[in-house]
């Protein structure tokens, strides 16, 4: 009597570590899984017959290729065996939300003079009624990565140490940096604190390449640059 041969199928789960997804992409990092890993990680599961690599990797070559999903629709995408409406709308959500990253990246704001710098910060600050000193990051075009507060209450040394100062612009790759911070008085001119710590500031960024751009002191609907005021 011949032996049944039974069509054993290995699931995502029973894979060794480092050919799963989810673990691939902890240990070696995003850019090293195939289009149809990545895939599988949005879409999570498979069906009986298929992982959900296999799956994926059925999508990609029904409509040809990961490009192609940006315009089809949640109803084209069921047409694959084994995507229902949820694999469907899970996908359909990671498209819409790589054109809104791409479209983010392309519009970001480039600061090209201390107006500008001011222009962003203005709204947020000029009715505080307490100082805070933040930064504005900036990458080698000088578009704005981001605007992190660094520390608030009064501007002395004490709070602003170059060491949170820099370890903000380093985790974030920065190029260069601009300081900002606000007088609740409504009057920005730089006190003696407020130029002393700029300096030791520009001379902590020289160590570390990054260059200290400016400092913007925002008032009541005005502001100082350092920079143009000849004080850095």
């Amino acid at each position: 009597m011949s032996q049944k041969l039974i069509d054993y199928r290995c699931t995502i789960k029973e894979l060794p570590e480092d050919e799963r997804p989810r673990e691939k992409l902890i240990k070696y990092g995003a850019e090293k899984l195939s289009d149809a890993e990545l895939l599988a990680l949005i879409i999570r599961m498979g069906t009986k017959e298929r992982t959900a690599v296999e799956v994926s990797q059925d999508i990609l070559n029904f409509f040809g290729g990961l490009q192609v999903l940006q315009g089809i629709s949640v109803e084209e995408l069921e047409l694959v065996k084994g995507v229902g409406i949820a694999k469907a709308a899970q996908i359909k959500a990671i498209t819409e939300l790589s054109k809104r990253i791409f479209r983010a990246e392309k519009n970001k704001k480039v600061i090209k003079n201390p107006a500008d710098a001011a222009e962003l910060l203005m709204p947020d600050l000029r009715f505080l009624k307490h100082e805070i000193f933040g930064l504005i990051l900036l990458d080698i075009k000088n578009q704005i990565i981001s605007t992190p507060v660094i520390s608030k209450g009064g501007l002395n040394s004490s709070i602003v140490h170059p060491r949170e100062v820099f370890k903000e612009a380093i985790r974030r790759s920065s190029a260069a940096i601009i300081l900002y911070h606000n007088h609740p008085s409504g009057i920005p001119d730089p006190s003696k604190d407020d130029i002393e710590i700029t300096k030791r500031l520009i001379d902590s960024g020289e160590l570390l390449g990054i260059n200290v751009l400016d400092h913007i002191i925002i008032g009541d609907n005005n502001f100082v640059s350092m920079k143009e005021k000849g004080i850095i």
